[in-house]
């Protein structure tokens, strides 16, 4: 079939299975351009089949030589139809990393779940005997607690008071303005039982009970704070209270390991274009002016740049982490460099849906996104016939 891509409003409804590939070589081939980190040789990823998940993923194979296990909750193709572009980002994964005779297995169903963490304990002992890197990169809305049975939906509000300022619609580059109403206190109770540390925490938990967290293991999950003029929807929102919770599990799963000698970390990483933030008003014009300022200084990054960053300079240097005074990696640094944010904050007063093409990087943002979706890489013939039916090599 040839496959186009078919958007409704901020959700493409179509993969490109070339496309994808070609994302995910893209990526491998970055990662060893960078030379060989000594990092981990066993790694367990938990959302693994987009951003920075896949990053950790193709960082950790490619640049350390990693066998991984991936986990993510993804659909599969039907006769006509694409899989999602994580199914396609994860067969990718699978058929380089086998070619470069690394092992590579893959869990398709409901991280959340209980069955799902059995599935990967049973894997563990079968194949690896224990792990050394767990990488938690969940990104889903909803959540099935398996404790309780009840289905937990996060939200993106801000809390105390209504929310008004610009955002944009990136496919029009028309700006305008927006207003969110604020929570209720059982919005911010389901958004930290989807989003926050629960979820890890019965991960590793998991994980050490069947001794499969070999001496030394690190767990990282990654997070984001962001500038002031996001912040009310954001950091000091629903979501934010949510990565309060996961930051604080860091202290409580480092706690728990601590007669492994292992560490808990989160990592603070950059706004980057995904299918979560491109649904969230005000982050598209943040990202658009913010990457016309880094691209212009030098210093832009997209997921594989700063996983390979964190994996090179800051988790694999042989010295002590480097944290912040609240225990984070901070590897969002460059994004929140004072003069990079200023300049931010001047364009964000001027921006208007005459000179966002001129002021902002809608293109950049745009590109991002429908390479998101395996569309818009050089490489791949678009006109061509596709067959959409790829399979993930480990999953029957």
């Amino acid at each position: 079939m040839i496959i186009e891509p078919r958007m409704r409003g901020f959700i493409c409804l179509t993969a490109h299975p070339k496309g994808c590939e070609q994302s995910v070589k893209n990526q491998i081939e970055y990662v060893k351009s960078k030379g060989t980190i000594d990092g981990a040789k066993k790694v367990l990823v938990i959302g693994a089949s987009t951003g920075f998940g896949l990053a950790s993923r193709i960082t950790s194979a490619f640049g350390s030589n990693a066998a991984t296990l991936g986990v993510f909750f993804e659909k599969p193709a039907a006769e006509g139809k694409t899989a999602t572009p994580g199914w396609y980002n994860s067969a990718a994964f699978e058929n380089e990393a086998h070619k470069a005779g690394l092992y590579a297995k893959s869990i398709n169903g409901d991280a959340f779940s209980n069955e799902v963490k059995q599935e990967a304990i049973d894997i563990i002992k079968a194949d690896l005997g224990q792990i050394d890197l767990v990488i938690y990169s969940l990104a889903s809305p909803v959540r099935l607690d398996p404790a309780t049975g009840i289905l937990h939906r996060s939200v993106l509000k801000p809390i105390g008071q209504k929310f008004t300022n610009k955002t944009v619609d990136f496919h029009t580059g028309k700006v305008s303005e927006i207003s969110i109403d604020p929570c209720n206190e059982e919005d911010i109770a389901n958004t930290v039982k989807v989003m926050g540390g629960e979820d890890w925490t019965l991960w590793i938990e998991a994980l050490k009970k069947e001794n499969l967290l070999a001496k030394g293991a690190t767990t990282i999950a990654y997070s984001y704070i962001g500038p002031e003029v996001t912040e009310a929807v954001y950091r000091k929102g629903t979501i934010g209270r949510a990565k309060d919770h996961l930051e604080a599990t860091a202290f409580t799963i480092t706690d728990s390991l601590k007669n492994l000698d292992g560490k808990a970390y989160v990592s603070v990483n950059k706004a980057l274009v995904t299918q979560a933030s491109s649904a969230i008003p005000v982050i598209p014009l943040y990202i658009s002016l913010l990457y016309k300022v880094m691209k212009n200084e030098g210093v832009h990054e997209g997921c594989i740049e700063q996983i390979q960053r964190l994996y090179q300079q800051r988790l694999y240097t042989g010295n002590e982490v480097p944290t912040d005074d609240k225990g984070r990696i901070r590897i969002d640094d460059w994004e929140m460099r004072d003069d990079i944010q200023a300049q931010v904050s001047k364009l964000w007063a001027e921006a208007t849906t005459e000179n966002l093409e001129e002021i902002g990087d809608l293109e950049g943002y745009r590109k991002d996104f429908y390479n998101l979706f395996g569309f818009g890489f050089d490489k791949v013939d678009y006109l061509a016939n596709t067959d959409e039916m790829v399979q993930v090599s480990s999953i029957s």
